[in-house]
Formats: structure tokens, C-alpha cells, sequence
């Protein structure tokens, strides 16, 4: 499997992993300047030589799994600090590649649910677009058909944010049933009127589910509009109000353990 390829499975599976690059070759090394490989927690795609060089370079990436910092590069004096045969000297990067923590889940492939759905794919969010019908998606647009999207409430992450606005009245209420009952989202919107939110809560507090985390109708109050367009604006900056923010990482990766001498990302 190619490195880019190694990264797009990732993503796709939600998955953090380290690209790591050889910036230069000196002398007698086991790769060329530009060869890649990517490090999960599991495996690697490719190779950057093999033996001590790549196992402790695999260990390198491993421990940037977990933390929040940025790109590193590291140099590797072949013979003094890896004790290997060819001696030369390898400058590599490393380069995190993480799922946003950001998840939102939309329901619904109406006009508004694409407008929302190509808003919100312009931003730093990890998108789960789903509905039942397969000719809703534009071409390409990589969203879950189910035949059953309720089933899906049960896969999503704790924390993500929920956005139901489907085609089916029905199938809105047992989407929003379902979310509230897991009581871990950030966010579960409805879209739809004061109304619609009344009929809802109703039906919710006879089924023995607290509605008070429902918000409807959603958007950022103050933007107006009925066009899809609009609306899509109001719900991606309410969206952004409440998405999660990055920590700054206080404890950056070190090369402990292997002699290998830090220096500044270029």
C-alpha cells in the first residue's frame, strides 16, 4: 500500500498515525533522500530501510501517537548512536496526522442537509454524513447509505454533535429518541420550528426521555433566511461555537533513549 493511500485508510478510519520522511541521506544509509512510511498503532505501510534505523523510528512515532505536538525532525548518526553497519547519517521527519476531534453526525440529504454537508466539509471537522437513500448524495460525496440510520446513533462517538433534519418526520423523532437516550453527545439539533420542538418534547417526556438537551430549531440565531444556503451558515457557525479546541501540548516528544540530538522543524 502507498503512503497516501496508508494515510486515506486512516482517515477513513478515524485513526491517528505518523508520516515519517527522510529529509537527507548522508554517506552510506539503507534509503534514499524522500522515502516514506506511515506508523499506526498497529502497522506500517512502507519502509524507510529497516533494522535499527526504523525501529527506533517506528518507537518515535509511536510516542507521538498520543500527544498534540506538531512536526519534529530527528538526526540519526548510523554508526555511534544505532550501532548499524553502513554508517552514515539520516536526517528524518515526523509528521502526526490525527483526526479532527471535532465529529459531527447529519442526518439527512435533503436541499438544506447538502447545503450544511458542503459547508461543513470546507471546515476542520470529521463529517459523518448518512441517510437511506443513495440517489440524495451528489456523486463523490462519500456518505453512508443505511437502511437503517437510527442503527448508526449507536457507532458515533461520545461528544460528537448531532444535526437530524431528514426527510421523514418519523424517522427525525426516533434519530433524536435515540440520541437522547445515549445522553453523551455535545450537541443534538433538530431542524425545525418552535412548533415542531413542542410536538417533539411532548412525544419525548411519554416515552421516559428528557428532551431538555434537544435544541430546536437550530442555527445561530441572528443570520435569518429560509434559502438552504442561509441556513446552512447559521447551523455551521453554531456548529463552531461549540466545537471542541485544540490543546497546546506542554511535554513535546523527545529522541530519550536512542542518542538522537533534536533540532527545529524547517
Amino acid at each position: 500500500m502507498s503512503w497516501v493511500a496508508a494515510l486515506a485508510e486512516l482517515e477513513r478510519a478515524g485513526e491517528p498515525g505518523v508520516l515519517v520522511t527522510i529529509l537527507s541521506a548522508r554517506g552510506s544509509a539503507p534509503r534514499e533522500t524522500g522515502c516514506k512510511m506511515v506508523v499506526a498503532a498497529a502497522h506500517l505501510s512502507g519502509t524507510i530501510g529497516g533494522g535499527r534505523l526504523e525501529h527506533a523510528a517506528t518507537a518515535i512515532a509511536r510516542a507521538m501517537l498520543t500527544g498534540e505536538g506538531g512536526p519534529v525532525t530527528r538526526d540519526f548518526p548510523l554508526g555511534p548512536a544505532l550501532g548499524q553497519c553502513c554508517g552514515g547519517h539520516v536526517s528524518l521527519l515526523f509528521e502526526p496526522v490525527r483526526p479532527p476531534a471535532w465529529e459531527v453526525a447529519l442526518f439527512g440529504a435533503g436541499h438544506v442537509g447538502r447545503a450544511v454537508a458542503t459547508l461543513l466539509g470546507t471546515l476542520e471537522c470529521r463529517l459523518a454524513w448518512i441517510d437511506a437513500r443513495a440517489d440524495a448524495f451528489p456523486p463523490g460525496a462519500g456518505a453512508r447509505v443505511r437502511a437503517d440510520p437510527v442503527a448508526e446513533v449507536a457507532l458515533l462517538a461520545p461528544g460528537a454533535s448531532v444535526i437530524v433534519m431528514t426527510h421523514d418526520h418519523q424517522l427525525d423523532y426516533d434519530l433524536v429518541a435515540a440520541c437522547l437516550r445515549r445522553g453523551d453527545f455535545a450537541f443534538v439539533g433538530l431542524i425545525g420550528s418552535e412548533t415542531k420542538r413542542a410536538r417533539f418534547t411532548s412525544r419525548l417526556l411519554r416515552d421516559g426521555i428528557d428532551a431538555a438537551a434537544l435544541v430546536c430549531p437550530i442555527g445561530l440565531p441572528g443570520i435569518g433566511g429560509k434559502l438552504p444556503a442561509e441556513i446552512a451558515v447559521a447551523v455551521a457557525a453554531q456548529m463552531m461555537q461549540i466545537r471542541p479546541r485544540p490543546r497546546i501540548s506542554q511535554n513535546p516528544v523527545t529522541a530519550s533513549g536512542c542518542g538522537v540530538k533534536r533540532r527545529a522543524c524547517p
